[in-house]
């Protein structure tokens, strides 16, 4: 009896091939997660680390169309829809004629416009992370499937072949807890990076709630809803008057 992995795949019957090709499928789309959402998260920590060293200069000066150019990251997707909803609010609350909305809440349009995007972005980071976990609870079952299998096929054999005693079942035995040893080995990993993932998640989310609250104090407290998108410390009556007279 050959013992090597080569030799217990040619010695398998049917039912567990297929649980260790369902399990081999399992491991590469967890692994393929891993990958992309480590990658993603590295750029998306590093993408809002830049822009709130930009944010940091930009919003005193109130420049804030400026603001919205980098969208890529948690904390630019979301302060980027928060400032842009600031930036059409403002508009909207200067336009007279057909177009005139009327009075509203622009902090409170702020706050809805982050709300949503906040959504957005978590079900985002939360990509695949389903996934994962369903490969992480389901593998050792999987892997058990191909046991059960296994040990049925290992003593229909030997009642088959009318000899009796552990020698005779033993080769069977040993092929079908390998599928086991495959479910472990592809859940474990899968298990602890969903745990290591959703921490970062946690993580990020908490820091987009900070992130936010802060823009929407400095909105509050600094706001100037009289002033030039692109041009601070104008106000548009004297702009007006400067053209006029030139």
């Amino acid at each position: 009896m050959d013992f090597s992995l080569v030799g217990m795949w040619k010695s398998m019957g049917l039912p567990a091939r297929l649980v260790v090709i369902t399990l081999a499928i399992m491991s590469v789309y967890s692994l393929s997660v891993m990958a992309e959402r480590l990658f993603s998260f590295s750029r998306a920590k590093d993408q809002s680390r830049k822009y709130a060293e930009k944010l940091r200069d930009l919003l005193p000066g109130h420049q804030m169309i400026e603001a919205t150019t980098m969208r890529y990251g948690h904390i630019p997707r979301v302060l980027g829809a928060g400032i842009s909803e600031y930036n059409r609010g403002r508009d909207a609350l200067r336009s007279a004629g057909p177009h005139d909305v009327g009075n509203f809440d622009l902090v409170e349009a702020i706050n809805r416009s982050i709300d949503r995007a906040t959504l957005r972005v978590t079900a985002d980071l939360r990509r695949g992370l389903s996934g994962l976990a369903t490969v992480a609870s389901s593998a050792p079952f999987v892997g058990l499937l191909g046991t059960v299998l296994g040990i049925i096929t290992a003593f229909q054999l030997m009642a088959t072949s009318g000899s009796g005693g552990l020698a005779s079942v033993s080769a069977g035995i040993s092929e079908a807890l390998i599928t086991t040893a495959f479910g472990l080995l592809v859940a474990i990993p899968a298990l602890m990076m969903y745990n290591y993932l959703t921490n970062r998640v946690e993580e990020m989310s908490v820091d987009i709630a900070d992130a936010s609250n802060e823009l929407v104090d400095f909105f509050l407290k600094e706001g100037r809803f009289d002033e030039p998108l692109t041009s601070p410390g104008t106000k548009p009556g004297a702009a007006t008057g400067a053209a006029a007279k030139a």
